[in-house]
């Protein structure tokens, strides 16, 4: 068997070696093994197969708890066996959430780096601190405010907006539905002049 795995490792090494010489880029690093465990085991732990496994060994305890009169020792091997699992869940979860995150951040950081009108000084906001991150969230949720405050005065500027103003100013008798040429509201003429 080592024999196979050094075998195998030496033909895939050699087709690695292959790529680059053919293409000139190199080929994608290779993840540690722990890396490589922990996405493997997120991906199947994820499937809906895992979980029906996951159901089938409830039911099974489930259906020996009478053959085992419902012993204590009946109750602690599932008791044991769901706290393992669990436990060493919450590691591989962590190792895939850490690696999902630190790749959503760098390319983030590569959208804002290569973006002409972005701030670069957006790169790295998961290394500034609770105060800081504050600050620069307060200013872009001003800047939004200000944006929608923006948009909404460009809708009331709307060809749409300005047809239902004279629209309904047609039918309450106002004439030019009481606005002047520069858009500014004045006081309609009395009738009869």
């Amino acid at each position: 068997m080592r024999h196979r795995t050094l075998l195998f490792t030496w033909i895939f090494a050699g087709a690695a070696d292959g790529f680059v010489a053919a293409t000139g880029r190199a080929a994608t690093p290779r993840m540690d093994w722990h890396s490589k465990f922990a996405k493997s085991a997120a991906r199947w732990t994820g499937n809906a197969s895992c979980f029906g496994l996951a159901v089938l060994v409830v039911v099974v305890w489930l259906v020996s708890g009478p053959m085992f009169g419902f012993s204590d020792t009946w109750q602690l091997v599932i008791n044991t066996g769901t706290t393992i699992i669990t436990f060493l869940m919450v590691f591989l979860i962590q190792n895939t959430q850490n690696r999902d995150t630190e790749a959503m951040q760098i390319k983030l950081d590569e959208l804002i780096r290569a973006t002409r009108m972005a701030e670069n000084t957006l790169l790295d906001l998961e290394e500034l601190d609770q105060a800081e991150l504050d600050r620069l969230r307060k200013r872009y949720e001003e800047l939004a405010r200000l944006a929608r405050e923006h948009s909404d005065s460009r809708r009331r500027d709307s060809p749409a907006h300005e047809h239902a103003r004279k629209t309904d100013a047609a039918r309450s008798g106002e004439r030019d539905g009481g606005y002047d040429d520069r858009g500014e509201h004045r006081e309609p003429a009395p009738r009869g002049e």
